[in-house]
């Protein structure tokens, strides 16, 4: 059974907005006391926190499927209905939240870190809120809208200083454990470390943290082994340490094969190439390795990476080890400090910027943005009031002007929304989108303003 999952597939869905209530406030003496339907409740958001009590993704394993509740509808007598509570996800530290094509949503990083994964919507108006001094009372509420759906991939990065890397067996398990109060499993086969193991060293003032990331082989990046499970967790080390074993016993193995072995499986991976490097000779307590890495060193040295001999067995070395672990860390911290002068750009939207766009299709009009979409999720089309109030938005906004400039005629078939979900009707203009040479607001005619003899045939 697995105990640590570091990447998982989650479907997500916000809680719907509770719907409009439409009520009239009937009371003694008072039949008609105008509307009182109250709006309705927010659904709830599916919400991604960092916890540092949590170290994989196993629980989104087993339940991957998380859904918010929805809003409850308004009632009478002004009562809004109730919100719904947010659904939080807590997340390790250094969780990557993408798209499933590889779009990369957010990278959360530290206690607290949160990101809204799936939004709820918004609760409907009610009649009450919907009153003005021209629709005195209305008949229609607007419905909730749906809470938003989306799949989304996450991805565990962990978070450590320094990176262990190395074949199978070559003892970084026992480095950690030899420098730390960590207490990673231990045995003389390969494959022994199936998960990243974490260790908190400190040397002199410095505390960093080290991470054992288990055995790569060639083709490593590709696939093969653990390898390509594993390297996404080298990604936010800023310091790799290459393991040698120089003990080994298997025929055609040496340190300067098993670093240009791990050196192509990390360049193939990509993106590790300015990590500082530093080489450690393990097992030199074993007489013929000390010679091998006393044979080797030189050569390693030429090649410009610093070289330490050591042991995890007996902690020869280590001391010095640890503390050129701190100076690349310090140097890494020191550089990832962000200036103090650094800009905030904020770019403000365009003055005209409609908000929405109308492109002409082989079967009509189609509408996009963000307002006209939610005007019409939001829209009870079994109610002729609801539609005409939608009608006149869309008015106001300028989508029927735009569908004049760009040719569309009385019956032309539109759609608001993308492909999956668009509202299609036949578009027949309101009075005052300028159609009709007798055009006026909505349910006024201005003919009726004339005077009886100005008509034609009419007397004085």
């Amino acid at each position: 059974m697995a105990t640590f999952v570091d990447r998982v597939v989650l479907h997500t869905q916000g809680g719907d907005g509770g719907n409009g209530c439409v009520s009239i406030l009937r009371e003694k003496f008072k039949p008609l006391g105008g509307p009182d339907g109250g709006n309705g409740g927010r659904g709830g958001d599916v919400i991604a926190i960092v916890d540092p009590s949590v170290t994989t993704l196993l629980e989104f394993h087993h339940g991957p499927h998380r859904k918010a509740g929805n809003g409850k509808p308004g009632q009478g007598g002004h009562r809004n209905g109730a919100e719904a509570a947010d659904i939080v996800l807590r997340v390790p530290s250094g969780t990557v939240i993408s798209t499933a094509g590889g779009t990369v949503l957010a990278d959360l990083v530290g206690a607290g870190a949160s990101f809204v994964v799936a939004r709820g919507g918004r609760g409907g108006l009610g009649n009450a809120a919907l009153a003005s001094q021209r629709r005195k009372a209305p008949g229609f509420a607007l419905l909730g809208e749906p809470g938003e759906f989306r799949d989304v991939v996450l991805e565990l990065k962990t978070v450590a200083d320094v990176a262990l890397v190395g074949y199978p067996s070559a003892g970084k398990s026992s480095v950690v454990a030899a420098m730390s109060a960590a207490r990673p499993k231990i045995a003389d086969y390969p494959f022994t470390t199936l998960v990243p193991n974490l260790g908190v060293v400190t040397a002199g003032e410095v505390v960093f943290t080290v991470a054992d990331v288990p055995g790569l082989i060639p083709g490593a990046s590709q696939g093969k082994g653990l390898g390509l499970e594993f390297l996404r967790h080298v990604e936010r080390c800023s310091v790799l340490v290459h393991v040698l074993d120089c003990a080994t016993m298997e025929p055609g193995r040496d340190p300067i094969d098993d670093l240009d072995m791990i050196e192509n499986e990390l360049a193939l991976y990509g993106g590790l190439q300015d990590r500082p490097r530093v080489v450690a000779l393990n097992k030199i307590d074993v007489p013929d390795a000390r010679v091998l890495a006393e044979l080797v060193r030189p050569l390693l040295e030429e090649r410009g990476y610093p070289v330490f001999e050591i042991s995890a067995a007996t902690h020869e070395g280590l001391r010095p080890l640890s503390f050129a672990m701190a100076e690349r860390v310090l140097e890494a911290r020191a550089a990832a400090v962000p200036d103090e002068d650094v800009r905030v750009v904020i770019t403000p939207k365009a003055v005209n910027d409609a908000g929405f766009t109308v492109t002409a299709e082989e079967d009509g009009y189609r509408v996009r943005g963000d307002r006209p979409e939610r005007w019409v999720r939001q829209t009870d089309f079994s109610n002729d009031e609801a539609v005409g109030y939608l009608a006149d938005r869309l008015a106001r906004l300028g989508v029927e002007e735009q569908l004049i400039e760009m040719g569309a005629e009385p019956g032309s078939t539109v759609m608001i929304g993308g492909d999956d979900e668009a509202v299609v009707f036949d578009w027949y203009p309101t009075l005052h989108a300028g159609m009709a040479p007798h055009a006026g607001p909505r349910g006024t005619d201005v003919r009726l303003d004339a005077r009886f003899d100005d008509l034609p045939g009419g007397e004085s």
